[in-house]
């Protein structure tokens, strides 16, 4: 197996953590076509349930409200 002829310096360490770390951010947020609240791409909005224009998720007005 080969081994590293040198230590890695942390200025190169830091740069390639940098450059993936830039990848990985927070999901893109959108509003509801449906109802207008804030949602996550491709997930079914937590406050009415829909999702590409059908009801995925039952959502009860009562647990919304209190």
């Amino acid at each position: 197996m080969a081994t590293p002829k040198r230590k890695t310096s942390h200025a190169r360490t830091s740069q390639r953590k940098a450059n993936w770390l830039k990848a990985l951010s927070l999901p893109e947020a959108i509003s509801c076509p449906h109802c207008g609240e804030i949602m996550i791409n491709h997930h079914a909005c937590p406050s009415c349930g829909y999702y590409r224009g059908r009801q995925i998720v039952k959502i009860n007005t009562e647990e919304a409200a209190g």
